[in-house]
C-alpha cells in the first residue's frame, strides 16, 4: 500500500485526497513534519504561494520538504504548489523550495475574475484533460531535463522532471482524476525503481 500525502497548510485538500484515491493508495492529510517520514509521494495544493511559504516556515516544514525532494520522492505541485517547486520565479529574488528546473510567473493569467476552464491535451495522460485556471501562474521556461506535459495558448502549463510534476491549474476542482492518477503511477514506479532526476 502506497502512502501519498497532501500538504494541508492551505488549499483544496479534500479535493486532492478524493482525486488520489486508488485501491493501493492510502492518502494522508499532512499537518505535522513527522508525517513526511511515512510518505511515498506528496502533493502541494494550490492556494497563495507567499502565504504557503510563510506557513511552511512557521511550522518547520522548509528543510524537511527540501530533504523529501532531495531523496527523489515524487512531488506534485498544483498552481501555487508549482510556484513553490520552481527554481526561479519571475520578479522575485529568491525561489521557495527550488526542486524543478523551471521559471514561473505568478498570476500570469490575471486576477480571480479572469478565471477560466479549458480542455488540454496532456502528454502521457490524455487528450482532453479538464483544467481550472484561477489566478494561475505560467511556466515561462524549463531546463533540458524537464518534459513539457501540456500547453495552453502557447504557454507551458504542466511539466515533469523525473519524480516531480507541476501544473499551473487546479485538476482537483474537476471530476477528471486522470492527472492525479498519472501522479499515482509516478509514485508507483518510483517504488519499483528510483526515478532518474
Amino acid at each position: 500500500m502506497m502512502n501519498i500525502g497532501v500538504l494541508a497548510l492551505q488549499g483544496a485538500v479534500r479535493e486532492h485526497v478524493r482525486a488520489l484515491e486508488a485501491p493501493d493508495v492510502q492518502v494522508t492529510v499532512v499537518k505535522k513534519v513527522e508525517q513526511l517520514n511515512e510518505l511515498d509521494g506528496l502533493v502541494f495544493p494550490g492556494g497563495e504561494s507567499t502565504t504557503m511559504r510563510r506557513l511552511i516556515n512557521l511550522y518547520g516544514f522548509y528543510e524537511p520538504l527540501k530533504q523529501f525532494a532531495a531523496e527523489g520522492k515524487p512531488v506534485f505541485g498544483t498552481c501555487a504548489g508549482a510556484i513553490l517547486m520552481a527554481k526561479e520565479i519571475a520578479g522575485q529574488a529568491e525561489p521557495h523550495l527550488s526542486v524543478m528546473d523551471m521559471t514561473v510567473e505568478r498570476n500570469a493569467f490575471g486576477r480571480q475574475r479572469e478565471s477560466f476552464e479549458a480542455y488540454l491535451p496532456m502528454k502521457n495522460v490524455g487528450e482532453d484533460i479538464e483544467a481550472v485556471f484561477i489566478r494561475a501562474p505560467i511556466i515561462r521556461s524549463v531546463g533540458e531535463n524537464v518534459t513539457v506535459l501540456a500547453e495552453y495558448d502557447g504557454s507551458i502549463v504542466a511539466a515533469q522532471q523525473g519524480p516531480f510534476v507541476a501544473c499551473s491549474f487546479h485538476p482537483e476542482l474537476t471530476d477528471d482524476d486522470r492527472f492525479h492518477q498519472y501522479f499515482v503511477e509516478v509514485v508507483r514506479q518510483s517504488l519499483k525503481e528510483p526515478v532518474a532526476q
